[in-house]
C-alpha cells in the first residue's frame, strides 16, 4: 500500500506541474484516454481529457477501462524519475528493453501521443533527488 500512496502523491505533483506548462498541455490537446500505471500490483488509473488529468483513481479495478498500461517495478520507476537517469532508465521504452517495464494495450494511441506522454512522465523527475 505504501507504493500506491507514494505513486498517488507523485502523480498529484505532476498534475500541478502540468497545469503550469502551456506547451505540454498543447501537445496533449487531443489526448483523451485512461492510462493504467501498475507498479508491482499497485494500480493507478490516470484519466486524461484534452491533455489534462481530470481524475486519478486508485485500483485495482476490473470496472475501469483503460487504453494502455505502463507496468514497471518500483525500482525501475525510481530509476526513471532520477534527475539524471542511468542509460535505459531514461525512457519508457528503455524500461521495456531492459525487461523492467511493459507497455500493453492501444499502442497506436500511445505512439500518436508519445511526446506528450513521455514528457508528462518525465515531470516526476522534478520531484526526485
Amino acid at each position: 500500500m505504501a507504493i500506491q500512496s507514494e505513486l498517488q502523491q507523485r502523480f498529484e505533483g505532476m498534475v500541478r506541474q502540468l497545469s503550469d506548462l502551456a506547451h505540454l498541455r498543447r501537445l496533449g490537446d487531443l489526448f483523451d484516454a485512461t492510462v493504467l500505471i501498475d507498479v508491482e500490483g499497485s494500480e493507478l488509473y490516470l484519466t486524461f481529457e484534452r491533455g489534462c488529468i481530470v481524475r486519478i483513481t486508485p485500483g485495482p479495478s476490473a470496472k475501469i477501462p483503460w487504453h494502455f498500461a505502463l507496468r514497471a517495478s518500483a525500482d525501475a520507476l525510481q530509476q526513471f524519475w532520477r534527475t539524471t537517469p542511468r542509460p535505459g532508465y531514461h525512457d519508457i521504452f528503455g524500461l521495456v528493453k531492459l525487461g523492467v517495464g511493459r507497455i500493453e494495450g492501444d499502442i497506436l494511441l500511445l505512439v500518436k501521443n508519445l511526446r506528450f506522454f513521455k514528457e508528462f512522465m518525465a515531470l516526476g523527475r522534478a520531484q526526485h533527488d
